[in-house]
Parts: structure tokens; sequence; C-alpha cells
């Protein structure tokens, strides 16, 4: 008996695995592979001319691309998209190309899976296949909280300008689907009280339990941060860390030390590493697992956000004692105390921070409890049996 034929549609090339999203969704997919559903992956064309094949391999089993803009002529489109009716984030994903390829493939398919709401822009007006959209976040709640934290008048009113033109895209976007996939409850309660979506599904994060292994405590006074910082909820959340809470640190641990893990810091960033002894940028690295391992303490900054972030969930399963937000651990259903310290002014995060890196007691109880969190409730196959049963339910009653 032939399997029903999924098609997945991604606005970005998934690989290298180097965001949150991509992470989130091959993780879901390699569970997935296999399994139910024959998978048909449709995507922007890679940026670079690595070979990639095996790495699609184990995500689906046939895959095609459409030709994206690329470089200058992709930043021109999104300053003139400063003034489109959509976003600029999703009017930059519209793509002609892209948008016939899935009018192509979807009378091939039973089920469609599109992957973040800015995918929404490459579906037909009208789809008759079932169809899922893959909700990685509330966008407009990430948009909102930039306005809400930003210093500059200029960028505040961009930035409620654009909250305003997301809240208009995810309103209509999201009742064109059959299935709504959230990733938290947080996220399903926020799309019931912002557009009165009443039936959301969720997932639950997941995380690589074999490929973070657990270890014992890092270097003394050695922090890190991971995440992609060509992401402006991170640059925030690190530019706040180092402005208001690093000092702080550094005045009570004289051997305070920092790495700062992930792509593209932009080049302020940067400067300012090269004038503070013991902080790094380390820009792209194939492995996060060796600089978790090395340190004693994972910090998550954040003041914007949406959705979940994978990263917490890596840094429990590593042993690596968690300090963080609430935005930061919003919606993983973590308890202060037991599997983190929750800190939000920058007087409260500093000490949270030395409290950890003084009490090894502290720090252990932290990592051993947040491993077990981990192990009982956020491996990869069971969010994809999840995701499975969705699609199930997508395709009896879509």
């Amino acid at each position: 008996m032939s399997r029903p034929r999924l098609l997945f549609v991604s606005p970005r090339f998934l690989f290298p695995v180097d965001s949150g999203g991509k992470i989130r969704t091959t993780g879901i997919l390699r569970e997935m592979k296999g399994g139910p559903y024959e998978i048909t992956l449709l995507s922007p064309q890679p940026d670079d001319d690595g070979d990639y094949q095996h790495e699609l391999e184990k995500v689906a089993d046939r895959w095609e691309f459409w030709q994206p803009s690329r470089g200058v002529a992709r930043k021109l489109r999104r300053l003139a998209y400063l003034g489109h009716r959509l976003p600029v984030s999703v009017a930059a994903d519209i793509s002609r190309s892209g948008s016939e390829l899935v009018v192509r493939q979807l009378p091939l398919h039973d089920i469609v899976v599109f992957d973040f709401i800015h995918a929404a822009v490459l579906a037909p007006d009208t789809i008759d296949t079932p169809a899922v959209i893959f909700t990685h976040n509330v966008e407009s709640k990430i948009f909102e909280r930039h306005a809400h934290v930003n210093d500059n008048l200029l960028m505040r009113r961009l930035w409620r300008s654009q909250w305003r033109k997301m809240l208009r895209f995810e309103n209509d976007s999201l009742k064109r689907f059959d299935r709504i996939v959230a990733v938290s409850e947080v996220d399903r309660q926020g799309f019931a009280e912002q557009y009165s979506l009443r039936d959301v599904d969720t997932i639950p994060t997941g995380v690589d339990l074999n490929y973070f292994p657990f270890r014992s405590q890092g270097e003394p006074g050695r922090v890190v941060f991971t995440g992609s910082m060509d992401w402006l909820a991170n640059q925030d959340g690190i530019e706040f860390f180092l402005d208001e809470i690093w000092p702080r640190v550094c005045a009570q641990r004289d051997d305070a030390s920092m790495s700062v893990v992930g792509r593209a810091p932009p080049e302020r960033l940067m400067q300012r590493a090269r004038q503070v002894p013991g902080l790094e940028f380390t820009g792209f690295v194939d492995d996060v697992r060796p600089y978790m391992h090395r340190a004693s303490a994972y910090v998550i900054p954040l003041r914007v956000g949406g959705g979940t972030r994978l990263k917490v969930f890596e840094a429990m399963a590593s042993g690596c004692p968690v300090i963080s937000t609430a935005i930061g651990v919003e919606g993983l259903g973590l308890e202060d105390g037991v599997h983190y310290l929750e800190a939000d002014s920058s007087e409260e995060f500093a000490a949270a921070t030395v409290r950890v890196l003084d009490d090894p007691d502290l720090a252990q109880r932290l990592a051993r409890a947040a491993r077990r969190f981990v192990e009982d409730n956020a491996s990869n196959s069971l969010v994809a049996r999840r995701f499975e049963q969705i699609c199930d339910a997508a395709m009896n009653t879509g």
C-alpha cells in the first residue's frame, strides 16, 4: 500500500542547520522520514555550491528548488519593501518561481505543510489540498516587543508599522489553512486572543538527546550564549547583556569569560569584543557542543522573541545550568529554581549568573533536574509523532 504524499514547503533552504527554525524543522523531518508519509521538500536553491545531497536524503524522499534573488539584489528588495502592504520579512519571500513550483506540485500530493507563516505568500489563493501551517512563533508578538524595547524613536515607529502589517498578514493567512501548528501553549493562547483562532494544535519543542550528551561542570567563571547573531532579537539581548549585566558579573568574578556563539555577528559587536578581555564572538561554528561543555553557565538575556527557543533544551540536555529572562524560556513549561534561574532586570540577572558560577552544588542540581526534564518531555521522536497525528487529522478533515 502506497504512503500518503506530503509536500513540505520551506521559505529557506534548510542547510546548513544554523538557526533555531532550521534545527526544529530538520529535527522533525528526520524523525518523520521513512515513516507513514512520503515527503517532498520544496525550498529555494542553496546559496552556495555545497553538496547537500546526504543531508537532504535524511529529511525527504525527494526535493525540488526554485531560484531566489541573491546578495545585493535581495538587500535592495528588502529596503524597497518598507512601503509594501506586507511586512518586510514576508514580502522578501515573495517568489514567482517558488509560487509556480508550489502550484505544480500541489495536485501531486495528499497534504501540504507550509513552514513558517512567511511561506503563506507562496501558496495559491485557494488551496485545494489539505493544508497545514507550521508557525514557529507568533510573529506579530516579536514585532510588538521590538517596538517596546527600542530606544530610537524612528526605529520604534518603524517596528510599530511592521507590527500592524504583520497583524493583518497573520490574521488573513492563518484562516486559510485546515490546521495550525503552534510550538507552545503560550503561542496557542496568543493566536486565540489575537485572532480568535480556537482550533490550534501544539507540538512540544524537541532536542536530539544523543547529540547533546550530559557532561560534568565546565571551566570556572566561563559563560556561553548560542544563537544566530543575524537575528535582531539575539542582537538586542546580547547588547543588553554586555551593557548592563556583564560588567556586574566581571566586578565579582575576576576569572569571568564569555563566548557568544552564532553566525554573522554585526561588526559593532565584534568591535566591542576586541575591547573587553575574556569576551569572544565566534561567528558560525560547525558544532556548538564544545562551547556548552566548557561553560559553567548558559545565559539567555532575551527581551524580544516568540515561539520557543531550542537553545534552552540544548543547554539543558548538555548539563549547562541556564539563567534566563522570562521571555527566554517562554512556553517551555520550566520551573524557576528547579530547572533554571529566572531573572529579568540587569541586577537580578547578574546576581543569578554569579550564584551559578560561585555555587557548584546549585549548578549541578539545576543541570541534573534540567536533563531529566528534557529526557521526559522533549525528544525529537515524540515531537515527530505528534506532528504526524496533526497531518493525519488535516487529511481526514481538510
